[in-house]
């Protein structure tokens, strides 16, 4: 792929499962340059292959001040690497990315996870209305919600 073509993109996930998808899909960056964004340092060892790693730690909506520092982490990377691309499976911190990121005019793509059958995530409710691509991996989650999309599963 020559310089010209490569895009920057931001990887963001929650440690467990939300990163274990993601990475399922690894071969869809190759060739750009990528930085990933994760909530705990166990996680580093895994990303770093991936490209730069920032960890920026676990948040909810029960814990509003971790929230604030996590958003506060988020807004300095976000202004730091200026990502093109976001590519997101959430959980909340990717959420924050993808706002983040798109206030600086990236393009969003969100993969909601494999456990939500019934009812997109928090998260996926909030970043759906941003995002460019917002797929799902149940193919009735994407005839229930507009702007969704079933292509798959990612494991």
């Amino acid at each position: 792929m020559a310089k010209a073509n490569k895009l920057k993109i931001c990887l963001a996930a929650s440690a467990g499962g939300h990163l274990s998808q993601l990475l399922a899909i690894a071969d869809s960056w190759k060739g750009h340059d990528t930085f990933c964004v994760a909530t705990s340092e166990v996680v580093r060892g895994r990303l770093q292959k991936q490209g730069k790693t920032y960890i920026v730690g676990e948040c909810n909506r029960q814990h509003p001040l971790q929230v604030i520092r996590v958003l506060l982490r988020c807004i300095v990377i976000a202004l730091r690497e200026r990502p093109q691309v976001i590519i997101s499976t959430g959980a909340a911190a990717g959420c924050m990315q993808c706002f983040l990121c798109k206030l600086l005019g990236a393009k969003i793509i969100w993969i909601d996870s494999i456990t939500n059958v019934d009812r997109l995530s928090l998260s996926g409710r909030m970043v759906r209305r941003i995002a460019d691509l917002f797929l799902v991996q149940w193919p009735q989650l994407a005839q229930k919600y507009n702007n969704v999309q079933f292509a798959g599963t990612v494991i």
